[in-house]
């Protein structure tokens, strides 16, 4: 499970999942030494973390941003106990949007000073890909047809003073008819563009962590190559 939390990258994996040529700037026995935020930096390694202390850490995440830190990875003889435990801990709210090809050209939407994908929450009774549709309908304006699953990402955030985590479901989708394309105001999305390979990497400069991994994972699967992604 990998979660973004203020824009880094949280992995809670098992001890066999651990990737042995991976490099780390900073390893912490997390069953015996006390987790302290402010001194960690760059690539962290916490091994055998408690789930309390990861939740706890995930918590201290949220609410602060941690300069200097590019990616924390947990590992556990048992990441499941882990991972329903931190689910219990958050509001969990499910969401969906998706990567829209028109000719080879995606969309994006600008919002709140970023590039982004278009994508919203689930209403009550709402399939994922009915949502997904809806909301890239709604923010864009634009009619779109679902082709295939891409992957489903993990962040946090805080509303209300309730600690949520939302798991994003992205899909494949082909543009419909994009005649009445316009961006949707009261969402805060300031314009609606179709972008060119080019124009997509240079707009990825001014995103999130977790949107170039929905990118590159859509390149994957549709087989496109830019290892600047």
């Amino acid at each position: 499970m990998k979660i973004f939390i203020n824009d880094i990258p949280v992995s809670i994996i098992s001890n066999e999942e651990l990737n042995s040529d991976k490099e780390f700037d900073l390893t912490i026995d997390g069953a015996t030494s006390k987790i302290k935020p402010k001194k960690l930096i760059d690539d962290v390694l916490i091994k055998d973390a408690s789930p309390e202390k990861v939740d706890e850490l995930l918590h201290v995440m949220t609410d602060n941003k941690l300069k200097g830190v590019d990616s924390i990875t947990f590992t556990s003889v048992d990441k499941e106990s882990i991972i329903q435990y931190i689910k219990k801990k958050f509001k969990v709210i499910q969401a969906a949007g998706g990567v829209v090809d028109k000719e080879g050209k995606i969309l994006l939407i600008f919002r709140k000073g970023r590039w982004d994908i278009p994508k919203g929450k689930m209403e009550k009774g709402e399939k994922k890909r009915e949502c997904a549709e809806r909301e890239v309908e709604e923010e864009t304006g634009v009619k779109v047809r679902i082709e295939k699953k891409i992957n489903a990402t993990w962040h946090t955030y805080v509303n209300k003073k309730k600690y949520v985590l939302k798991k994003t479901h992205w899909y494949v989708m082909k543009c419909v008819d994009d005649t009445n394309m316009g961006p949707q105001v009261e969402e805060d999305i300031d314009e609606v563009r179709w972008m060119t390979l080019s124009e997509l990497r240079a707009a990825l400069y001014n995103s999130y962590r977790s949107i170039r991994v929905v990118v590159q994972e859509y390149h994957k699967l549709l087989k496109i190559h830019d290892q600047s992604l």
